[in-house]
């Protein structure tokens, strides 16, 4: 299948609802995703870079691999649930 010509929403203002579909290496830089919900998405070898996560929740989710600030999660997690014991 040929690649896809990129759409690109320059200054744009605008509320996307999208289902089954293959955004794969497509860019999002300077871009608001407030109260934006994410569901069944599959994140692999994404990098994120200079994002403000406050608030943000994840649940049920494949953290294997993934790092923040160079650091693990699973070692995060195994950490904290250290603490409670």
């Amino acid at each position: 299948m040929p690649a896809a010509e990129a759409l690109q929403l320059i200054h744009t203002r605008q509320r996307l609802d999208v289902n089954d579909a293959d955004l794969s290496g497509s860019s999002f830089v300077n871009v608001k995703l407030a109260n934006a919900a994410f569901e069944d998405i599959n994140l692999s070898r994404t990098t994120i870079h200079n994002v403000n996560l406050s608030h943000v929740i994840i649940t049920d989710a494949n953290t294997e691999g993934m790092t923040i600030n160079g650091i693990l999660v699973s070692d995060l997690q195994a950490a904290y649930r250290a603490t409670l014991k």
